[in-house]
């Protein structure tokens, strides 16, 4: 039987060993019940919709994995969501086994500001990785985690333990609410904004968030993924 998920992706970060004192300084946010819940039953509505449809899609990509590239299918990581609770995150692998002990050397080609690290030939990517990320189809894992309630269709992407250690005091406020598959910053050029733009886009997602706010989000990713916008 081919193995699903990788064992040293799921190893605890020593990170989360100091989220406690994180988590007391996250805003509380108290939105409105009605619309939580309308908000909720979306996002099983359509990310059983979603799941139903591409299914044909991730046992295709399932395979393409496992046979151009030696290791796992999926990619099992711990990310932060509300309220600072650390949480399993699931991605198809689009990089090779060994991606995140090989991090610490390519830190100097680093292209991004802040905490993240991005690299737009980051060597760690297989082939079919790379085609993969170009398309945000390694994401569709995710669709178990909205299912499952730690993350939202829509809503600020998680990130993970290493990156919330070195936060500022306001970008903490992302942490407010539930994590999401899509936001603002996936549809307004990801990898092209930096990370002090990337938090404010977040602030005012939370600020401003409505049901029309989302279904407008939702609407924009189908067409940044098709055009591969920022992606890399």
């Amino acid at each position: 039987m081919p193995r699903l998920f990788s064992r040293t992706a799921i190893l605890v970060s020593e990170d989360l060993n100091h989220l406690d004192r994180v988590r007391a300084a996250i805003p509380v946010g108290r939105p409105p019940v009605a619309a939580v819940l309308v908000k909720r039953s979306l996002d099983m509505m359509i990310a059983v919709i979603i799941g139903l449809l591409s299914a044909p899609l991730m046992l295709f990509i399932a395979a393409a994995i496992k046979l151009t590239s030696s290791g796992p299918i999926l990619f099992c990581h711990y990310r932060v969501g509300k309220g600072g609770r650390p949480f399993k995150f699931f991605k198809f692998r689009s990089m090779v086994v060994d991606a995140e002990r090989l991090k610490a050397d390519l830190m100097h080609h680093n292209e991004k500001d802040g905490p993240i690290f991005k690299m737009r030939c980051d060597p760690r990517v297989t082939p079919i990785g790379r085609w993969l990320r170009r398309y945000s189809l390694d994401e569709l894992p995710q669709l178990y985690n909205v299912l499952i309630g730690d993350m939202s269709l829509v809503g600020p992407r998680p990130p993970v333990p290493s990156e919330v250690m070195q936060y500022q005091p306001w970008h903490l406020r992302r942490l407010s609410v539930t994590p999401g598959l899509t936001c603002i910053w996936q549809t307004s050029g990801r990898s092209q904004v930096s990370f002090d733009e990337w938090m404010q886009m977040d602030m005012h997602y939370i600020d401003n968030w409505n049901l029309a706010l989302d279904l407008k989000l939702l609407c924009k990713t189908v067409k940044a993924v098709l055009l591969a916008e920022g992606s890399y």
